[in-house]
């Protein structure tokens, strides 16, 4: 065992809560807020909490836009893996949550036990905070794994970097998820919530209302109305905003991700303090998968004021979305398996990938380019198979998934050693407009003691 793991073990046993009966209530301590204030914004984070963001306004304001009604709420780090249920040996689980499988939250959990902040420091330019999360639906079970933010502000922008370093004993590499970077619920008093979906970003194109009851108003032909009050939607400038019927709110950037998930819960809208229970909630998705040792980073920046404040930061961070470049140095770039693994946490410089599944596949993250910009794919790959053929599918952006009328083949060297592939797209009459997702089939068919490995993925001309 290396030293950095012994002392996480440490840590979490010195963090275990004390001991109570399983479902006794725990005492809420005392709010210890710590505050960063520019003389522009105000944010403060909450130790007894785990340090998640508990306080959000302007400077010299006493309106909180975060909501603090329980634990899975205020802005805080949540992850996802396997098994689906996670019940360790004696734990109890709320039914109502078993999908969620391993789920380490940095507030606490569903029955009101509080993460363990194990260090906190505050420069008074920057916020530093570690603690042990706890799995939110289980009662009174610290996950095994440390969360870390860092917190700074620039004018009225608040820059936050997360890490989640986990060393579960586990070593089963469970199927990418889709992970919150992070959570974020807002008082009920912002709940229009707002972003750009359309397929010309970064043309001042008009946004959208996204409001889950229109959704489910539009869809009732096809679907069952139903309760969910969160959408799924392709943010395709990489930003979204919870705002008040004024148009001022709190708005979030997040570079390089295209899927979001919001919505509003506990209607009418438009009311509610930090304790009430209407909210609105934002969560930038990236699909990754959580190995059991992984070094999980993310970044976002959150901006407080008007919808045209929120969308200009946006704009001046980035300009319209390039072909997408994918070069797995040291992480998987949020390219995810189905019937399929690779050799683990840490990625050094290939994605390993077994191909002994029925139907391997490489799924890449949500994006967005131009199919004129991007005609060829570009492999930098080894593969050790007797198949000859592989195939590139393609979603368009008005997709739902994947199909085989969205697909080219192409031929490759079952040697073992690393070959430059290019593979032509733009033939493809269905390979046309904007494009938002990859799949890449390696093999047709998985075959035991096969493999690739990828150092790059890329397109262009």
């Amino acid at each position: 065992m290396d030293i950095r793991n012994l002392l996480l073990i440490l840590i979490i046993i010195w963090a275990l809560p004390p001991g109570l009966p399983s479902g006794a209530a725990p005492c809420r301590p005392a709010p210890r807020t710590r505050y960063l204030d520019n003389g522009r914004v105000r944010v403060g984070v909450n130790p007894a909490l785990g340090g998640a963001i508990t306080w959000i306004s302007k400077s010299g304001s006493r309106k909180n836009l975060i909501n603090d009604h329980d634990l899975g709420r205020e802005i805080q780090m949540s992850d996802y893996s396997g098994p689906v249920p996670y019940i360790p040996p004696g734990a109890k689980i709320l039914p109502a949550w078993r999908s969620l499988g391993w789920n380490p939250i940095q507030a606490g959990d569903v029955f009101g036990w509080e993460s363990r902040t194990v260090y906190c420091k505050d420069t008074g330019k920057r916020l530093v905070v570690r603690c042990i999360p706890m799995i939110w639906p289980l009662d009174h079970v610290p996950a095994h794994c440390v969360f870390r933010t860092s917190i700074r502000l620039r004018g009225d922008t608040i820059h936050v970097r997360a890490q989640m370093e986990a060393f579960r004993h586990n070593k089963i590499q469970y199927p990418g998820r889709g992970q919150e970077c992070p959570a974020i619920y807002t008082i009920g008093r912002l709940w229009r919530l707002i972003s750009y979906t359309g397929d010309k970003p970064f043309t001042h194109g008009a946004t959208q209302w996204l409001d889950p009851r229109a959704v489910v108003r539009r869809e009732q032909k096809e679907v069952q109305r139903h309760e969910f009050p969160w959408i799924a939607w392709h943010a395709t400038e990489n930003w979204a905003a919870l705002v008040n019927h004024a148009g001022f709110g709190l708005g979030i950037w997040s570079p390089g991700d295209y899927l979001f998930l919001g919505g509003f819960t506990s209607w009418p809208p438009g009311r509610g303090g930090s304790h009430a229970a209407p909210t609105g909630y934002i969560a930038p998705i990236f699909h990754d998968i959580i190995d059991h040792n992984i070094d999980y980073r993310y970044r976002c920046v959150l901006i407080v004021g008007t919808l045209k404040q929120i969308r200009n930061y946006a704009y001046k961070q980035a300009g319209p979305p390039q072909p997408p470049q994918w070069v797995f140095t040291n992480n998987r770039q949020h390219w995810i398996y189905q019937d399929a693994t690779d050799s683990g946490w840490p990625i050094q410089g290939r994605l390993d990938v077994s191909l002994r599944g029925a139907h391997p596949q490489l799924i890449g993250p949500d994006w967005f380019w131009r199919a004129q910009k991007a005609p060829d794919l570009y492999l930098d790959a080894a593969f050790k198979t007797t198949r000859k053929t592989g195939a590139v599918w393609w979603r368009g952006f008005h997709n739902r998934g994947f199909s085989s009328t969205r697909r080219v083949y192409f031929h490759i060297h079952g040697d073992g050693r690393y070959h430059r592939y290019v593979v032509n797209l733009s033939g493809a009459k269905t390979y046309r407009g904007a494009m938002i997702q990859l799949r890449i089939d390696p093999v047709c068919k998985g075959q035991p003691g096969a493999w690739v490995k990828v150092r790059s993925i890329g397109l262009g001309r």
